[in-house]
């Protein structure tokens, strides 16, 4: 090779391979949530198409948090305006509330607009929110977020403050329809 490219590659290869090793993967999360009851959705069938399923369950929740704040809060607000952008999906108080299923993205352009939103929420005397379904999200995601100055309550949290700030136990609330949207009757 060319004045030593293959001792230096050898170094650049050997610095990723070492990253490569410490990386270690999670088993596939086979737990179900509230909203993936409500329709029986499986881990296997949510698996076949993850992109869809957080999507439509992501659309899903933001309406239902919507749609109870707005009936159940003298203090509803709807969405804040950025622009063009809307950096919360609703307003209850002071808090400024995102609805996520579940934040999987890392992407420097997801992470900056976290924190580019959290400081404009808190400028503008907002507290910034965000309530997520799942527990099973990017660290790094989580990270930024709070950094970005974002109060983040996942899982079991989401469900306490949609109690506390709604007065709806959400978990029970959408147990009520049985099977009445099963998808796999």
């Amino acid at each position: 090779m060319f004045n030593g490219d293959y001792e230096r590659v050898k170094k650049i290869l050997n610095t990723y391979y070492q990253s490569f090793m410490k990386k270690t993967y999670r088993e596939e999360n086979e737990e179900s949530d509230f909203l993936m009851n409500v329709y029986g959705i499986t881990p296997e069938l949510k698996r076949e198409n993850r992109q869809y399923w957080g999507r439509e369950l992501g659309m899903l929740w933001q309406r239902i948090v919507v749609d109870l704040a707005e009936h159940h809060c003298d203090d509803f607000q709807p969405a804040v305006k950025c622009g063009e952008d809307e950096p919360c999906d609703l307003v209850i108080g002071q808090d400024a509330i995102d609805t996520k299923y579940r934040v999987g993205s890392g992407d420097s352009g997801t992470l900056k607009k976290f924190k580019q939103y959290g400081r404009y929420l808190i400028e503008n005397k907002y507290r910034p929110v965000f309530l997520i379904v799942r527990q099973d999200n990017l660290p790094a995601a989580i990270t930024a977020a709070e950094k970005g100055g974002w109060t983040v309550y996942t899982g079991k949290d989401t469900i306490d403050y949609i109690r506390r700030k709604i007065g709806v136990n959400i978990v029970e609330f959408l147990s009520q329809y049985g099977d009445e949207f099963l998808i796999d009757k």
